[in-house]
C-alpha cells in the first residue's frame, strides 16, 4: 500500500508541477521562446548559460549574441516564415544562433551533421531555405551535397574553410547586441513556426518537423517542471544539438528552470563520469544506448564521485535499468516517451524500470491516448465491422495513437505534421472511436499492463511476422545482449522465397568470449522457436544514427546472400537447432525451397 501511494504522488506532484509551468504559454500568445530567453537575462545577468571548451556565455552574453544573429537574419532577407539551414557542431553558438533568428521571424532547419551526399541534400531541399550555414568543421560533409542541391540558398561559412563562401562569425559581431527595437521586432505568435527538427531517417529519408513557438514554449517550460530544474542545477549534454533531446529540452529547459548546461560536442563512454564530476553536472539527458555505453565501458574512478540527482531521456532497456541504476548510484531516473512532432506524451514519474509511464485517469481525458490493435503485415490498424478502430486488450502489442483535435483551449492535442505534405497525411489515422474523428499516428508498438503502466515494444516496420506469430525486434536483441560475449545486436526480419513473412536475423558484434554453441542453447531457452533467429551474421560494428538508433535499412537490403556479404553468416538448422556456417550451396536450396526452415 506504501508503495502504492508513494507512486501515485509521484505521478500527481510531477504532472501537477508541469502543467503549472506549462499554463502561462496560451494566456499570453506573442511571448515567444526567445522572449523568455531575453526575460532570463535581464534576471540572471552574468551567471553561466551555457558551457563548453570552445566558448562560455553568460545569460546576457546568449542573449545578446542572439540579437546580433536576429540583426544578420533581417540584413539578409529574412522575413517572417523564411527558412535558415543550420549544419554545425555542438556548441553554445548553436543555440544563440537559432535563437537569434528566430527571434526575427526566420525559421531554423536543424540539419543532422552526419548526413552526407544526397541524405543531406534531401533534407536542405524539403524546406527551400533562404541561406545555409555550415560550421567549418562540416564544410567536407557539405561539400558531398552542394552539387546534389535543387534548390539556391546562399551558402554562409562559420569559421576558416578556404572556400569562397561569406564567414558569417566575421558579419555577424559587427551587428549590434543590444535588444531589438519594438519595430525591429516583427509580431510573432506561438502560432508561427520555429524550427524544423528532422526524424532520424532510419527507416528511410528524414523528413521535416515543423515545431512552432508553442511547441518550443511547451518542450521547455514542459520539460523544466518534469525535472524540476532549479538555480543550482548544472545539465551534462552529451546529446547531439540537432535532436529536440539535445537542443531543446537538455538546454531550453535547464535555463527556463536558471540552470547551466554543459555541451559536450560529442559523446564518450571513456570519458563520460570524468566530465561530469569535473563539470559538478547534477542533471543528465540520455538516449537510452548512452546508458547501455556506460554500463559496458571499464570502471571509471569517477563514477562513484558524481553529484548527478537525476538521469532524463527515453529509450533504456528494461534489462539495463537496474543493473545501470545500482552501478552508478543514480538517485532518480525519470524515462518518458514522446515523439518530437507527436501529439502523445507519457511520464514514468515514479521510476518503475521498463515502463515509459502511466497516463493518471485524472488527466487522460485532457490528452486522450489509445492503443490499438494492429496488423504487422499490412502495417495498419485493424477495424471491426462498423468500420471502427479495435482498441487492444490490456498486454496485448498495438499501435500507440494519440487524438488531433482543434480545441484553441487544448494546443497540445494538434499535429502540426511535416514540410512535406504527404508524409503528414500518413500519420493521421481517421474513423477511430467514432466516425470523423482524426488521431495522430505514433509508429510505435506498445502494450498496457493491468495497472496502466505502458511499455515500448518496436517501431512498426521492425517487427515483423513468422510462422503465423509478431516477432519484436527489440525483445529478441533484448535477449542476445545478456548473452557472454555478446556486445551489441540488431535484429530484422528478411526475405525468403516461397515463404510468408519474414525470417528473422541477428547481426552480432561479438567479444572473444563468444562461443556459437552456449549461444545456441541461450537462444533455445530464452525465446519460442517463432523468434529464434534463421540467420545470424557477425558485424565488426553496427551503424548508429546521432542518435544512437541502429540502422537496419541496408542489413535487411543485404539479407543473406553470401555472395555480396563479406562477414560470416550462419544458418539455424530447424532440426538441430544448431547454427551452420551457411555456404553459396545451402543458400541456393534455401532460396529455391528445397531446405525447409
Amino acid at each position: 500500500m506504501f508503495t502504492r501511494l508513494r507512486k501515485d504522488w509521484a505521478l500527481l506532484s510531477g504532472a501537477l508541477r508541469t502543467l503549472r509551468k506549462m499554463k502561462p504559454i496560451t494566456q499570453n500568445k506573442s511571448r515567444t521562446f526567445p522572449d523568455v530567453i531575453a526575460e532570463l537575462a535581464i534576471k540572471h545577468g552574468n551567471r553561466k548559460a551555457l558551457i563548453s571548451d570552445r566558448e562560455v556565455f553568460t545569460y546576457r552574453g546568449l542573449d545578446e549574441r542572439a540579437n546580433r544573429y536576429a540583426r544578420w537574419a533581417q540584413a539578409n532577407g529574412v522575413g517572417k516564415g523564411d527558412v535558415v539551414a543550420l549544419l554545425m557542431p555542438n556548441r553554445p553558438e548553436y543555440m544563440a544562433f537559432w535563437l537569434g533568428v528566430t527571434r526575427a521571424g526566420g525559421v531554423v532547419a536543424l540539419l543532422n551533421t552526419n548526413l552526407t551526399a544526397q541524405s543531406l541534400a534531401h533534407c536542405i531541399d524539403i524546406v527551400a531555405p533562404k541561406h545555409v550555414v555550415v560550421g567549418a568543421e562540416l564544410i567536407a560533409n557539405f561539400e558531398t551535397a552542394r552539387g546534389r542541391l535543387k534548390t539556391t540558398p546562399k551558402i554562409w561559412s562559420h569559421g576558416k574553410t578556404g572556400l569562397k563562401d561569406t564567414r558569417i562569425d566575421d558579419i555577424v559581431a559587427k551587428f549590434s547586441g543590444d535588444p531589438l527595437t519594438p519595430g525591429e521586432k516583427p509580431a510573432l505568435t506561438i502560432e508561427d513556426r520555429a524550427l524544423f527538427i528532422y526524424t532520424s531517417g532510419t527507416t528511410g529519408l528524414p523528413k521535416a518537423a515543423n515545431i512552432n513557438h508553442y511547441r518550443l514554449m511547451a518542450m521547455t517550460l514542459g520539460f523544466s517542471g518534469v525535472m524540476n530544474v532549479k538555480p543550482d542545477d548544472r545539465m551534462y549534454d552529451a546529446l547531439p544539438m540537432y535532436h529536440s533531446n539535445g537542443g531543446v529540452l537538455a538546454t531550453g529547459a535547464t535555463l527556463v528552470g536558471g540552470g547551466s548546461v554543459v555541451i559536450r560536442e560529442k559523446f564518450s563512454a571513456r570519458e563520460f563520469w570524468d566530465d561530469v564530476v569535473k563539470n559538478e553536472a547534477t542533471l543528465v539527458f540520455y538516449i537510452g544506448e548512452l546508458c547501455r555505453y556506460l554500463l559496458h565501458a571499464p570502471k571509471s574512478a569517477s563514477e562513484s564521485k558524481h553529484k548527478v540527482r537525476l538521469f532524463c531521456g527515453n529509450g533504456l532497456r528494461g534489462d539495463v535499468w537496474p543493473a545501470f541504476q545500482e552501478r552508478f548510484q543514480v538517485p532518480h531516473i525519470l524515462e518518458w516517451y514522446a515523439a518530437t512532432e507527436g501529439n502523445v506524451a507519457i511520464f514514468n514519474w515514479d521510476g518503475t524500470p521498463g515502463a515509459v509511464g502511466r497516463i493518471p485517469w485524472w488527466i487522460a481525458r485532457r490528452f486522450p491516448v489509445k492503443i490499438v490493435r494492429f496488423d504487422v503485415e499490412r502495417e495498419e490498424p485493424v477495424r471491426g465491422p462498423d468500420g471502427l478502430v479495435i482498441e487492444a486488450d490490456p498486454g496485448e502489442a498495438g499501435e500507440v495513437i494519440g487524438q488531433i483535435t482543434s480545441d484553441p483551449s487544448k494546443p497540445a492535442n494538434r499535429f502540426e505534421g511535416y514540410a512535406d505534405a504527404e508524409a503528414t497525411q500518413k500519420k493521421i489515422l481517421r474513423d477511430v472511436a467514432e466516425k470523423g474523428d482524426i488521431w495522430f499516428r505514433t509508429g510505435d508498438l506498445m502494450k498496457k499492463d493491468s495497472r496502466g503502466y505502458f511499455y515500448f515494444v518496436d517501431r512498426i516496420g521492425d517487427t515483423f511476422r513468422w510462422k503465423g506469430e509478431n516477432v519484436s525486434t527489440i525483445e529478441v536483441a533484448n535477449a542476445m545482449t545478456d548473452h557472454p560475449g555478446v556486445e551489441d545486436a540488431i535484429v530484422y526480419g528478411v526475405e525468403v522465397p516461397g515463404q510468408d513473412g519474414r525470417a528473422g536475423m541477428v547481426a552480432l558484434v561479438t567479444t572473444d568470449e563468444f562461443d556459437i554453441a552456449r549461444f545456441e542453447k541461450h537462444v533455445a531457452e530464452r525465446l519460442p522457436d517463432y523468434a529464434r533467429p534463421v540467420f545470424l551474421r557477425r558485424l565488426p560494428a553496427i551503424d548508429v544514427t546521432g542518435t544512437f538508433k541502429q540502422r537496419r535499412l541496408e542489413l535487411q537490403k543485404e539479407g543473406f546472400d553470401v555472395a555480396e556479404i563479406k562477414e560470416e553468416i550462419f544458418f539455424r538448422d530447424p532440426n538441430s537447432g544448431s547454427f551452420m556456417r551457411l555456404d553459396k550451396l545451402m543458400m541456393s536450396r534455401i532460396a529455391g525451397g528445397r531446405l525447409r526452415l
